[in-house]
């Protein structure tokens, strides 16, 4: 996975809005890439995001070891979780 292969996905979620469908989508046109949407609040881990957009930020995710786990790396990335943010 790239940057800019990421910077891609984030600006095509841009266009429409986050959701079931969005991530369906996603899913047909990179069938390698893993896609899990959650809410912001879900993440706990204390990471940064690759992406920060209005209305959802980019993680990536990596399976190097044993269990999937976030990561910096975009080349172990092996997939992305998208997670809503609500403005409150």
């Amino acid at each position: 996975m790239t940057p800019e292969q990421v910077q891609a996905i984030a600006s095509e979620v841009e266009k429409t809005e986050l959701s079931d469908d969005v991530i369906a989508k996603l899913r047909k046109t990179y069938p390698k890439i893993h896609f899990t949407y959650c809410m912001e609040d879900d993440i706990t881990n204390p990471i940064t995001p690759v992406v920060e957009s209005k209305g959802f930020n980019v993680y990536l995710v990596g399976g190097d070891g044993h269990c999937l786990a976030f990561t910096k790396e975009y080349e172990t990335a092996t997939g992305l979780v998208l997670a809503e943010v609500i403005e409150e």
